[in-house]
This record gives C-alpha cells, sequence and structure tokens, in this order.
C-alpha cells in the first residue's frame, strides 16, 4: 500500500532534516558487532507440528496473553538466548481457534542479545508483544498491504557503515516499541522518551547483530511485507527462549 498524501510526505520531510536513519538508535554508528557464528534456528523446534496449533509454541501464557484476541497474524521472534544475536522468525496465521506455521527464516537481533529494559544504544533487542502498522524504505513498494513510505534520503544507510550495512533498510517493518503508529517508520517521535530508544525495526539481514532491531534475509522480509494486513491485526512476539517461555 503505497502512502501519499500531504501529511505522510510533510512528516517524511521534517524527518529527513531532524533524523540519521538507525536501528535502535538516534544517533549514527555502525550496525555490526560481532558476529557469534552463521544465523541458525534459534529456540523455535524445526520439528515441531505447523499446522492446527492451539497457541503460538515456545510462548509461555504472559506473553500469549499480550496477543490480542483479534489478531490473526504473528510473527515470532525465537532468540537463542538472552546474549545471543541469532534467532530465528516464524509467522502464524490464525484459523479458527488455532494457528498454522506459515515460514520460518533465520534471523539476527540486537548485537549484545535481549532486554526486558530496553534503552538507547544498549545494543539490545526488546522482549514483548508489539504491534506491526507501518513499513517503507529506500526501495519501490513491493506490494506491501501495510502503508508504506518510499524514501531514499529517509531510510540509506550511512556510508560511514560498513558496506554489507548499507542496504539494510532498503526494505522496513517499523516494530511498534516507543513510536507513533500512523507514521513512517523514519518519524523520531518517541513517545516514552528518548533514554528509552526507538526505531526498532524488522529489516534486511547484513550476517551478524544489529542494534536492536531484527534482521532476516530478503525473501523473508519481502514476504512479510506483501503477507501483513492490517486488517488481520498483525503482531510481533520476540525474546530469547527463557523470556518467551516465561
Amino acid at each position: 500500500m503505497r502512502i501519499s498524501g500531504i501529511l505522510r510526505s510533510s512528516l517524511v520531510a521534517v524527518t529527513l532534516a531532524a533524523v540519521v536513519t538507525s536501528c535502535g538508535s538516534g544517533t549514527q554508528g555502525t550496525d555490526g558487532g560481532t558476529q557469534d557464528s552463521p544465523a541458525k534456528a534459534g529456540s523455535e523446534p524445526s520439528a515441531s507440528p505447523t499446522k492446527d496449533l492451539p497457541r503460538i509454541p515456545g510462548v509461555g501464557d504472559r506473553l500469549q496473553r499480550q496477543i490480542p484476541d483479534g489478531s490473526r497474524q504473528v510473527v515470532a521472534v525465537y532468540g537463542r538466548s538472552e546474549d545471543s544475536s541469532i534467532s530465528t522468525v516464524a509467522l502464524f496465521t490464525r484459523h479458527g481457534a488455532t494457528w498454522d506455521r506459515e515460514r520460518t527464516w533465520p534471523a539476527h537481533n540486537g548485537k549484545k542479545g535481549w532486554t526486558t529494559d530496553h534503552h538507547e544504544d544498549d545494543k539490545r533487542s526488546p522482549v514483548g508483544v508489539f504491534t506491526l502498522s507501518d513499513a517503507g524504505g529506500v526501495r519501490a513498494d513491493p506490494g506491501a498491504k501495510l502503508p508504506y513510505t518510499r524514501s531514499a534520503a529517509a531510510f540509506t544507510a550511512p556510508h560511514s557503515w560498513p558496506k554489507t550495512h548499507w542496504h539494510d533498510f532498503d526494505l522496513v517493518i517499523a516494530i511498534d516499541y516507543n513510536r507513533v503508529k500512523g507514521t513512517a517508520p523514519s518519524d523520531p517521535t518517541r513517545p516514552e522518551g528518548r533514554s528509552k530508544g526507538g526505531s526498532i525495526w524488522l529489516h534486511l539481514d547484513h550476517g551478524s547483530g544489529t542494534s536492536g532491531c531484527v534482521s532476516l534475509p530478503e525473501q523473508g522480509m519481502e514476504h512479510l511485507l506483501r503477507t501483513l494486513d492490517p486488517k488481520r491485526d498483525p503482531v510481533i512476539v520476540m525474546g530469547d527462549r527463557a523470556h518467551l517461555e516465561a
């Protein structure tokens, strides 16, 4: 869904003047870091059933209750451990009273792992359940159902970063952590204050941990953009094994 109109255009223009795009940080800097190893499956067992699931697997009652009753699409991010940057992303779709696991992809999260108390530049991804409402990127709209804002200026990664990171934000989906829903992912507004961090996105993977975002392969991002539908109230549940299962 391509966004047009004065409101979104004006917001992007303000953003360009105020923000250097980055993942989980409002300041310019490398999004790289130590690479644990090539991405492998996280805590979600590959041999588990994929159809007619009574609930999202690997997610305990505390977070399961935070998934809205009306949500029919869940992106689950299964982190390997609290201090690991390696994870697995799975897409679940609800059919009636049960869930089907549609796709899985290898992924990365914050280079220092996960936290239940995310702060600016802690290099950890926030644990929790968040809505998914807006998308964008450098590239043309690939057929997204979510509102999509295209802007090379707003989403091009700084070329002071390693070259492997230059295309991280070609395709992004905003995770609604400390942001205003209904705005471009690059909107710098942080309702809970700057110290709580922000700009937590799903974006293209560069082979190692991020500054707080979740990254996955190009085919995964394209599939999510074409599949996640605001009419189905998509959410993301994300964290390491222990926090997800708690």
